[in-house]
Order: structure tokens, then sequence, then C-alpha cells
């Protein structure tokens, strides 16, 4: 699965193993032994992608299937509902990404790949576009570190410039407990910040608490800062997001 690349922390709250299939599920489909199938879905409060609030601070829906091979290239897909009449993009977003993931070095993970954004009932013009993006990730002790970049190069659909983003994430887990916690911190330079001058500042806390293996409940507190653009709606207030998530 794509980590930290995708929405709210969809952006931090998932994090650790790319690909974490139930193998009764590839066992049962008459899957190769190499190749592993894993899903997800969500219930959020609001939808928050870089801090940017695109469902309209109501309920969303998401979910994704990936498909992983043991020499670490995997592809997916992955979708959100939106608000279409505040937003402007449809009430949908799929997301189509490929890419590589593997130790680089013992306790140093890689995470390389290019994904396509696609807004499949946008009322007027043209939102899809491709990101490309790189991490690299590690562990110490209960605790995992994520820096990474994705960049947007120039595309129609964003004016016809590009958009760079810069993240790193920390995840720890309480030890003998099934919470853990997690904090993100990311900057836009480009298209995609709804500000005057193209920058942004976005973060995020939270924790999560794993009913069994498969379920999971989440809170994070989310907000971003920079020169916004007026209007009648901000996208940008700081907002406590709640989320309902199973793997399977």
């Amino acid at each position: 699965m794509l980590t930290s690349v995708r929405g709210l922390a969809a952006a931090t709250l998932l994090a650790g193993t790319a690909f974490a299939a139930t193998p009764a599920f590839a066992d049962d489909a008459g899957v190769p032994s190499d190749i592993t199938i894993s899903g997800n879905a969500s219930l959020v409060t609001e939808y928050r992608f870089r801090g940017v609030d695109l469902s309209g601070g109501d309920i969303a829906v998401q979910g994704g299937v990936d498909v992983g091979h043991a020499s670490g290239f995997y592809v997916g897909a992955w979708g959100s509902s939106l608000d279409e009449d505040t937003v402007g993009f449809g009430h949908t977003e799929l997301d189509l990404y490929g890419g590589w993931s593997g130790e680089v070095t013992p306790g140093l993970t890689a995470d390389v790949g290019v994904i396509y954004y696609a807004y499949p009932n946008a009322p007027a013009g043209d939102f899809d576009y491709v990101e490309v993006y790189g991490s690299l990730s590690g562990s110490f002790g209960p605790a995992s570190v994520t820096a990474g970049v994705a960049y947007a190069p120039d595309q129609d659909s964003l004016g016809d410039s590009d958009n760079l983003y810069l993240y790193t994430d920390l995840g720890v887990g309480i030890p003998n407990t099934p919470i853990s916690l997690s904090a993100h911190l990311g900057y836009t330079d480009g298209f995609l910040t709804f500000t005057n001058d193209s920058k942004a500042f976005d973060w995020s806390v939270g924790a999560s608490f794993a009913v069994n293996d498969n379920l999971s409940l989440g809170v994070s507190y989310v907000d971003a800062e920079g020169d916004y653009l007026p209007g009648d709606y901000k996208f940008t207030d700081s907002a406590v997001v709640g989320s309902l998530s199973v793997s399977f």
C-alpha cells in the first residue's frame, strides 16, 4: 500500500509494512505464493488531503486494494467520496498507483512510485494529474520515522504549474498496548495549496486503537497554515478527524 502520500493521515495513520495480505485470501483465490493481495476500507468524519478539506466537513467513505509481488513491486487503487458542491472536483476521487518498496539497508526501507489522481465526474474541466513520489523509512525500537517527497510536474490540470510536497511522519506503538501514536508535518510549494502564494504547511497528531488484527479506530487533530484564498468556505480550518478502518 502506498504510505503517507495519500489522504488524511490516509496520510499519517497508515504506516509500516507495504503489504499485509491475509494468507487465506490469497490461497482461496488461487493466487501464487509470491503475490499478496490486501484491501482496506475506512469511514472518516471528513477527508483531509495534506491539511485541505476535500469533503466539505462531511463524512467520507474510502477504500482501496493493493497487489504486491515478493520482489517489492506493487500496484493499487484507492478511492474516496468528495463534496462536489464545495470542492468542484465532482463526488469521487480515484487514485491509481504503482511502485517498488523494499529494504535498501538493514532497518531502512525505500518506497518509490507514481500515482495518478483521477476525478472522473468533475463537472467542468480536467482535474486529473500525475505525481511521482519517494520515501525512506526506518524503525527505532517501537518508533518509526518516514521522510518523503512527492512531485507533480507541469500539467494542464495544474494550471501549467508544478507542485512539490515534502513531509515527515513519526509513529510510535505503545508497548504492550493496542494503542499507537502518530505525528505528521508537510510542506507544499505549488498549485495544490489553495493559497495566494502557493505555499503552505500542514500537520497532524493522532492516535489509533487496534480493536483486533483487522479493525482499528483512530482520531487525529489536523491543521494547516498559509496565505489562504478568501471565500465562503475555509478549506483548512483545524479539525478533529475520526476514523473507523478495516483491513483484509
